[in-house]
């Protein structure tokens, strides 16, 4: 079974609404202290914190994708949302604003539900293996929940325990929150299973855990700490786990979710009756799909709220395969006129020709990312896709693993896993191709590596800001880069409103 949450009582969020006197318990209403009492509980607990990836458009359903791949130089805000084009021109005046203020607040909610797990589930009475697992999993997803606090707003304040009304916590400076993330996702692998039976698909694992740790330590160019976690995938215990898709695309459609190549994948289904993105909003039915496709698709089809830059295709043109065709990941990543090299006459966007639908107007030199679409399957959008998103993937960790190698200054030793990710594109190895690069050459082609393999993928700030590669530079291939101010935008700005309300908070340097 592709999707398994069940959602969570509203009583672990908020309180009851009706008219009383707030100092007397509500014997009727449901709370914390009486919930946690069976393994039923436990699961239900743990589904409400995967259950927060697409509450509200703020994280996995819609702009997470615009803070990791639309405020890059691979993306831009492309169509009428204001505070969107604004934001992704590093021109933010209100530090309340929705795309940040309330991504900062929903990644919140998932920190204090995977505490609630945490705090409660082990005074539980139930199968201890299964205590394990769920605890495990609550840490691998607060890990998760604060990797993205810490990758944009730089210096979260750190909430371990279920939270009160009278906490105040400082900022952590950014190396205490990785290292908090760190220690979450170490202890998390021991107890999490390599996999799952089908029932349980998209859960964290062991080998997600390793992964996104090995992530955390080379976010901060711990290339050691990395290494070390990402040999459990690559040459240790877990290599026979994962292996490569034979087709490129098949990482991106959801004939093909959760195969050999996914770590770990955020599961979304299509819910016609939804009507809500409020998931303890118990009076209504949720939305459990994503709404990202309407706002990637292309004119005609979805609003293109976000659009890609040209340069990213060249990228890709650059090499040919052996058998002297176009690299296929570029068709799989993009739609734009020539994505069959025939021409846009030969190129289909959502069952029309580019051409018919584009001709010579205004849109006909767009390039729109493909990967969180669904085109292989339908002629429009909406606001509900079942399209899950691979968030990490094998050929992720064999590019990384690689750039730890060359950090070590061990670069010979990481050609092959290089070679591995464009061997399967029908590229010539790069052990061929660029024998005998040194450390420096070396990044750079990996650099190259990453933009062809991950484009649109949403790692590519993370990769940008771990090179140091963010300045106003990068305006040559990215005009919104312009108004870039190093030392300021390569973090989000703290919700000012949390400012406001907690004395022991600072703002983030030049806001």
């Amino acid at each position: 079974m592709k999707k398994y949450i069940i959602l969570f009582t509203s009583a672990l969020i908020v309180l009851s609404g009706c008219k009383r006197d707030f100092n007397e318990p509500n014997p009727n209403a449901l709370t914390i202290a009486n919930f946690w009492k069976s393994s039923s509980d436990a699961t239900k607990g743990i589904n409400a914190v995967y259950s927060t990836f697409y509450r509200t458009a703020s994280l996995y359903s819609r702009w997470l994708f615009y803070h990791g791949i639309l405020k890059s130089d691979e993306g831009f805000g492309s169509g009428g949302d204001g505070g969107l084009n604004n934001l992704m021109r590093f021109n933010q005046t209100n530090y309340n604003d929705g795309l940040t203020a309330q991504t900062w607040a929903n990644l919140y909610v998932g920190v204090f539900r995977a505490n609630q797990v945490i705090a409660n589930v082990p005074g539980i009475t139930m199968d201890e293996s299964t205590k394990k697992r769920i605890i495990a999993e609550a840490k691998f997803l607060r890990a998760l929940f604060y990797f993205n606090l810490t990758l944009y707003y730089g210096r979260p304040p750190l909430m371990l325990q279920p939270s009160q009304p009278t906490d105040a916590p400082p900022n952590a400076t950014t190396e205490q929150a990785y290292a908090q993330v760190a220690k979450d996702l170490t202890e998390a692998a021991v107890d999490l299973p390599v996999s799952y039976p089908a029932s349980d698909l998209g859960r964290a694992t062991r080998g997600a855990a390793y992964a996104l740790l090995g992530k955390t330590y080379l976010q901060q160019r711990k290339y050691q700490d990395a290494l070390n976690a990402f040999a459990y995938l690559v040459t240790g215990a877990g290599n026979g786990t994962y292996s490569l898709t034979a087709d490129y695309r098949d990482n991106f459609i959801i004939s093909r979710e959760n195969n050999s190549e996914s770590v770990f994948e955020i599961q979304f289904s299509e819910n016609q009756s939804e009507s809500t993105d409020d998931d303890v909003d118990e009076s209504r039915i949720n939305n459990t799909g994503t709404s990202i496709s309407q706002f990637f698709a292309p004119p005609g089809v979805g609003f293109s709220d976000g659009a890609a830059r040209r340069w990213v295709v060249d990228e890709f043109l650059q090499e040919r395969t052996t058998t002297n065709a176009q690299d296929p990941r570029l068709a799989a990543s993009f739609i734009f006129n020539n994505a069959n090299p025939a021409g846009p006459t030969a190129t289909i966007v959502y069952g029309q020709t580019f051409q018919s639908r584009y001709g010579n107007g205004p849109d006909a030199n767009g390039v729109w990312f493909r990967k969180l679409l669904n085109d292989h399957w339908k002629n429009q959008e909406g606001f509900r896709s079942p399209n899950n998103y691979r968030l990490i993937r094998y050929a992720d960790v064999l590019l990384m693993y690689a750039e730890c190698l060359n950090g070590l200054n061990r670069t010979g030793e990481a050609y092959p896993y290089v070679d591995r990710v464009r061997q399967r594109a029908g590229l010539a190895p790069l052990s061929t191709a660029k024998p005998g690069l040194n450390q420096a050459q070396f990044l750079t082609q990996l650099k190259h590596e990453r933009v062809t393999e991950l484009a649109g993928e949403g790692w590519r700030w993370a990769d940008l800001l771990r090179w140091g590669d963010l300045s106003p530079a990068l305006a040559s291939r990215d005009a919104e880069f312009t108004g870039f101010i190093v030392g300021k935008h390569e973090y989000y700005p703290i919700p000012q409103l949390d400012i406001d309300l907690n004395s022991n908070l600072t703002q983030n340097p030049k806001y």
